[in-house]
């Protein structure tokens, strides 16, 4: 067998055959034999958080929470490491929104897309969206601070009346400080009931709903459904009601709180920002 580093015909047969330089071939060959092993452990810890995002976490949120750690790292490092190790992502593919001016006369669109709030316990949004659990339709209302996108409270039932959805916007009425300026919610027959429109003007809220087929309108709820739904929920669904409850809080509260850097913030974490 003829040894490549010994004897210069191979090389000068890559070299007419391939177009391959001597240089890059001795390159080569010094790689296989010491391999770079920080650049190995940079890629293993990639890949470990990858899995722990549930194949959802792209190449600027892992740089942040490897920055985090004090890994000193940028994106377009990450990104290749993710292009050499070829992970199958669960984020979807874009939509299309359908183009409608309806709206509640009674609760008109006051907010109009303001997301950018100063201050916390300004603005809080409220939307409610249908997963599949121990064989049945469940219903998941959550409500979140515009000011840092932060998870306030949410709620798990297998029945969406207007008391189950308001039951957290009470909750965290009473817990928490500050005078909510708007309570802004996508057009639902639970967020134009009597009884919920009731229960936000007893505690100084002003509502504000978006327009009929205006995704756009409460743009931060349908982001972060998204992410739960794409990233979170497995494919097949729970085995229990009970099992869903439990993930879906742990992605609300403490995954989304706590875990995941927001891009909104300057990719801090929501419950620090504050």
């Amino acid at each position: 067998m003829i040894d490549p580093l010994r004897r210069e015909e191979p090389v000068e047969l890559l070299g007419s055959v391939f177009e391959v330089t001597r240089s890059c071939y001795y390159a080569h060959c010094h790689n296989r034999r010491s391999p770079d092993v920080a650049r190995l452990a940079l890629r293993v810890r990639v890949n470990e958080l990858f899995t722990q995002s549930r194949s959802a976490a792209g190449s600027r949120s892992i740089m942040c929470m490897m920055r985090e750690e004090g890994i000193q790292i940028d994106r377009f490092k990450v990104r290749k490491l993710m292009r050499e190790m070829k992970p199958i992502s669960k984020q979807p593919g874009s939509h299309t929104y359908k183009k409608a001016t309806v709206q509640r006369p009674d609760i008109p669109n006051v907010l109009e897309r303001a997301f950018d709030v100063t201050a916390p316990n300004q603005v809080w949004c409220g939307d409610i969206k249908y997963v599949w659990a121990q064989g049945q339709w469940h219903y998941v209302a959550a409500v979140i601070d515009l000011f840092a996108r932060r998870r306030v409270g949410w709620a798990f039932s297998p029945n969406r009346t207007a008391s189950w959805s308001s039951r957290r916007w009470t909750w965290r009425t009473s817990t928490e400080g500050g005078r909510r300026t708007y309570c802004f919610t996508v057009i639902r027959a639970q967020y134009g009931s009597r009884a919920f429109r009731q229960r936000l003007w007893r505690y100084g809220f002003k509502q504000s709903m978006s327009r009929r087929s205006k995704c756009l309108d409460n743009a931060p709820m349908k982001r972060l459904f998204r992410s739960l739904k794409a990233e979170w929920v497995p494919s097949v669904g729970y085995m229990s009601a009970a099992q869903a409850q439990q993930d879906f809080g742990r992605f609300m509260m403490q995954r989304c709180n706590w875990e995941r850097p927001h891009q909104f913030n300057g990719e801090l974490l929501p419950a620090i920002t504050e």
